[in-house]
């Protein structure tokens, strides 16, 4: 979870949070995260996500930076926009119950803090949390919904049976002494520094200890990060060369801004996370600022032989 820069709100109205949720998107592109649950709030945001690759640290640092300039660049602003670094409390997912204990925390929020009237509207009302896609609208692919409904035994088409719980839980917080029950779940969360049981405890004790045996070992691990970016990107690059049926010697001669270019720069910086310098250097486009440039007009053009090789791309197998 992450707060607004002094308390201040992070979004002035419903075209931010559509914002933070397209870059949330374009971040599970570019890192393969699994997006189990989130939840905006007024000057905070919730996110439950998990991550196959070693990838938390640049991943939440693209999103939150990203989402920064876009809101300055439209609000006409400058500055931080997010309270120092974001806050990540790790949770014992192979116990049903805390995974169960962190989505119903987060989806809850919005009841918690009176932004619904309890009682008298749905949970699902509220309209900025992945909630009400569990129960009522369609779910989109970068939504995994089958390991929160697991942890209360419910199959991924079992939707009523999860609205079912949420709503009861809702009801609940309106009891004086159910709501002190539910906080009382919910203190690891909030205040602690991980979720899950003592031997839990006890293996993320063991891997901070030898991590600290190790000398400097975020600069290995940055190194590691970036070896695994890169080799995804190079598998990318060779697929996308053979459907635009391009040798890759030909990325040296051909015009820096060759449309096939502008289109592979398009799919790799949108779906991985290597640094544009990597990039530019690759596709010999020059400036790492072409990449950039070139994502961003590949994705909001019409151009019918621009979408012809974009779906070639989006279709082709690696």
């Amino acid at each position: 979870m992450a707060r607004g820069n002094q308390g201040q709100k992070l979004w002035a109205d419903d075209k931010d949070r559509q914002l933070w949720v397209a870059t949330l998107v374009q971040a599970w592109r570019r890192t393969g995260w699994r997006i189990h649950a989130w939840a905006l709030m007024s000057n905070h945001y919730h996110l439950l996500v998990e991550t196959p690759e070693p990838n938390l640290v640049s991943g939440m640092k693209w999103l939150q930076g990203t989402y920064t300039q876009r809101y300055n660049a439209r609000h006409r602003k400058r500055g931080h926009l997010f309270q120092g670094r974001y806050r990540a409390v790790p949770v014992e997912s192979d116990a049903k119950e805390y995974f169960q204990t962190v989505s119903t925390y987060i989806y809850l929020n919005p009841a918690r803090a009176k932004l619904i009237r309890i009682g008298e509207e749905k949970l699902w009302e509220y309209p900025w949390s992945s909630y009400r896609t569990y129960v009522r609208q369609p779910k989109p692919e970068w939504l995994h919904t089958e390991r929160v409904l697991g942890s209360l035994g419910l199959g991924p088409h079992q939707r009523r049976g999860y609205e079912a719980y949420l709503e009861a839980r809702v009801l609940e917080l309106g009891i004086k002494a159910r709501r002190k029950e539910l906080e009382a779940s919910w203190r690891g969360v909030r205040r602690g520094w991980y979720v899950g049981g003592a031997a839990f405890r006890e293996q993320l004790l063991d891997r901070a200890g030898a991590v600290l045996e190790v000398e400097r070992p975020e600069s290995h691990a940055g190194a590691v990060r970036a070896s695994h970016d890169q080799s995804r990107a190079e598998e990318m690059l060779v697929a996308g060369l053979k459907v635009l049926k391009m040798r890759r010697t030909e990325l040296a001669t051909r015009p820096k801004g060759q449309l096939e270019k502008q289109v592979l720069a398009w799919w790799l910086y949108s779906n991985t996370a290597v640094k544009r310098r990597w990039l530019a250097e690759r596709l010999g486009m020059g400036y790492e600022t072409r990449v950039s440039q070139a994502a961003s007009q590949v994705a909001s053009t019409r151009d019918r032989a621009v979408l012809a090789m974009k779906n070639k791309l989006i279709n082709c197998e690696i």
